[in-house]
């Protein structure tokens, strides 16, 4: 008897509207041609051609080298295998300890190879303004560490995988750097398991563009 892994979706809806990083344009979503106006182009027929304007750090993301690095590869290069059906690791991170994820609680050996996503809860305040507040973010040792361990591809759950109190970035700088993609503003980690899932964020393949929505699911044994 065949079996099905279930999926699970930790990618935020994107609406018109909406706020993902404060300072950003919000995306415009409507009508470019309406159900109405098909009816006499397709002989009584109703479709909806729908027009989105955003830009590319809407909703949940993720970020390729290009992003950071002018020379670094951009969503078209990005290889599938980089981005899609990975095995991942979920680190739960109790956030009243303070919003500096320092240390990763691994082993070098297990992170090689495989997706690290940071599960802090904060996508609780998605859409408030309290998820602009002191959200929970790596170090620039913790990327280091993760770096060197080989991690494939690290995300978080916040609005930042960066501390944003200076314009310093010395997280993308080390992970993009290291051709280690990133995806910001994950939600629903809490129902992934820690281990033995696949994880998958895989973007349009735009030239000369570093970040771009990501559909984001988990794999995991039913």
């Amino acid at each position: 008897m065949n079996t099905r892994n279930r999926l699970i979706d930790v990618s935020h809806v994107i609406e018109n509207g909406m706020v993902t990083y404060k300072g950003f344009p919000a995306p415009i979503i409507c009508d470019w041609r309406s159900r109405e106006e098909s009816r006499s182009i397709y002989n009584g027929a109703e479709f909806q051609i729908g027009k989105v304007e955003m830009i590319a750090n809407t909703g949940t993301y993720i970020d390729s080298p290009f992003h950071r690095y002018e020379n670094g590869k951009d969503l078209s290069e990005l290889p599938l295998e980089s981005v899609a059906d990975l095995e991942c690791l979920i680190v739960r991170i109790d956030t009243s300890l303070g919003p500096a994820i320092d240390t990763v609680p691994l082993s070098s050996a297990a992170v090689g190879g495989r997706a690290v996503l940071f599960h802090t809860g904060w996508d609780q305040y998605w859409r408030t303004d309290a998820y602009f507040e002191t959200h929970p973010h790596l170090t620039e040792r913790a990327a280091e560490w993760l770096a060197k361990a080989g991690a494939a591809l690290v995300g978080i759950d916040s609005m930042n995988i960066d501390g944003i109190a200076t314009g310093a970035r010395p997280v993308h700088t080390t992970l993009l750097g290291q051709e280690i993609p990133i995806v910001e503003h994950l939600c629903g980690l809490a129902k992934a398991p820690e281990k033995g899932g696949r994880f998958s964020a895989v973007p349009v393949k735009v030239k000369g563009c570093g970040t771009f929505p990501v559909r984001a699911f988990v794999s995991a044994s039913s």
